[in-house]
């Protein structure tokens, strides 16, 4: 195992920096709770100052570059361009402009490595840019470079690593290296399974079973095909007993398109009864996709229960922090793998830039190893916190819905490295304490460095009442424990909890 980062960006003047400290980062300083404010307004003085954010949501400067070329040489005057891995992830996007804004775009390409520019008017800029967020679907900040300048994608394929990857995941999930496909992010796997449902069942609903993390539920609403958005997905964000009830009259009346859920789930840490769920996936003969990324690729067994399992590998499974990944699992023992398998034959597309590969190979060599610490780690914190007289909620699987996580865990496995903690009188004391919080502070997590953010202010911050609704405090804060000493950890946050004292 690797020695554990030294990270250190969590002053004011670090706002804007990447997080790690080098070119491909793929987290960003943000500070204080009003930097993260000003990044959800647009506020210049937060996004001139930004070197880098999360790809999905941010263009990173080098693929920013990328697009301006390609504007210069192909645009119209008022038109502008984003750039995507492949003809038909370009089509995709200017088939969702249209559906979105009535606006026509257009392809060029190829521009090089399959890649395809869509051009279309400025006002459809951010149609496209969330069209860019949802999917997943993006040219990363190393396949820009590369193509700026000019190098042929031939000597950096990934070929050979992507077969260690694939190998890598299918020892970790308990399968063949056969069934499991690989993506440049988490969501582009997501979306690829919602895909294959689609194809099954085009006019059918699916159902989201707890709060998820914001982009597996836009996928269903706003990439779905089922008009109006209320009839593409039944949500059920609190994941009761009495939801999966409600789930099995619906599937009695109506065939679904599929079932989605995520073990645990984010940011709330909570763990529904999956075991119920595919039964009920069985008896009424829909695909169950599980999102098992908080599981934190070691801790839960959690193929046996679903057709699909769709993990973010940009996270515990790279635990650098310097590459986004995804991979799509599965599994052959329930009754729709030979249909999903044939459609995969048909959709999958390998836009895996090798570059983000070959780094991924090496970052993951050690995911074994550095788990069980993180999962420690994480339990002391969270025990010390629950502790304090200043906390009102600490939300971790060992203390949320813990029957329901316990029924899949592997030998050895533990309760993860992802928490998210509610202050006492929180209006007042939230924005001390996570100024004062000496961690490092930016989107993701996963990372082998503690790393906190105020999730639902990132996430959710146009529609933080609808949140507030499902039970996710505006002042929460979710925390992904690292790798360093465990009494250092939990000095930060006793610092941190000093400046909410009277």
């Amino acid at each position: 195992m690797t020695s554990p980062p030294i990270v250190s960006r969590w002053r004011g003047t670090d706002l804007g920096l990447p997080i790690p400290e080098e070119r491909h980062a793929v987290s960003v300083c943000l500070p204080r709770w009003r930097d993260n404010v000003g990044y959800e307004e647009a506020d210049p003085t937060v996004t001139d100052a930004m070197q880098c954010g999360y790809p999905r949501f941010f263009f990173h400067p080098d693929t920013a570059r990328l697009f301006a070329e390609y504007e210069r040489r192909l645009a119209r005057p008022g038109e502008c361009a984003i750039a995507f891995p492949s003809e038909r992830v370009a089509w995709r996007c200017a088939e969702f402009i249209h559906g979105e804004t009535g606006i026509s775009a257009t392809i060029a390409g190829p521009l090089g490595e399959r890649v395809y520019a869509v051009l279309m008017p400025i006002s459809a800029r951010d149609t496209a840019k969330a069209f860019w967020q949802h999917a997943g679907e993006i040219i990363p900040s190393r396949q820009a470079v590369a193509l700026l300048e000019g190098r042929a994608a031939t000597s950096t394929d990934g070929t050979p690593e992507k077969t260690l990857l694939r190998e890598r995941v299918a020892q970790l999930q308990g399968c063949s290296a056969e069934d499991v496909y690989l993506f440049p992010s988490g969501m582009a796997a997501i979306f690829t399974a919602y895909r294959l449902f689609q194809r099954l069942r085009p006019e059918a609903r699916s159902v989201q079973f707890g709060f998820p993390y914001v982009d597996n539920l836009k996928v269903q609403q706003r990439l779905s095909r089922v008009r109006p958005v209320e009839r593409a997905c039944s949500f059920f964000p609190h994941g009761t007993e009495a939801d999966i009830d409600e789930i099995a009259r619906l599937a009695a009346a109506e065939p679904l398109l599929g079932l989605v859920v995520e073990l645990p789930g984010n940011p709330l840490l909570g763990s529904p009864n999956v075991a119920r769920l595919s039964e009920l996936s069985l008896r009424h003969e829909f695909p169950l996709l599980i999102d098992d990324t908080l599981a934190a690729c070691v801790n839960l067994d959690t193929l046996p229960l679903a057709d699909v399992v769709a993990t973010s590998l940009t996270k515990y499974f790279s635990g650098a922090g310097n590459v986004l990944a995804g991979s799509l699992v599965l599994n052959r023992e329930r009754p729709y793998y030979d249909r999903l398998k044939t459609l995969l034959a048909e959709e999958f597309e390998d836009i895996f830039y090798g570059e983000d590969a070959i780094v991924l190979e090496r970052n993951s060599r050690d995911v074994a190893e550095r788990i069980p610490k993180i999962n420690d780690n994480a339990a002391r914190l969270c025990e010390f916190l629950a502790e304090q007289p200043q906390v009102a909620d600490v939300f971790y699987p060992a203390r949320v819905d813990r029957a329901n996580y316990e029924r899949h865990l592997r030998p050895g496995g533990g309760f993860g490295g992802l928490f998210s903690v509610v202050l006492r009188d929180a209006t007042a004391k939230t924005e001390r304490f996570f100024d004062a919080l000496q961690i490092p502070k930016g989107p993701n997590l996963g990372t082998s460095f503690t790393l906190c953010c105020p999730f639902t202010i990132l996430a959710h911050y146009n529609e933080l009442p609808f949140a507030e609704s499902c039970g996710i405090s505006r002042h929460l804060i979710r925390v992904s424990v690292g790798l360093e000493d465990s009494d250092w950890q939990i000095e930060r946050f006793t610092e941190a909890l000093r400046e909410c004292q009277p």
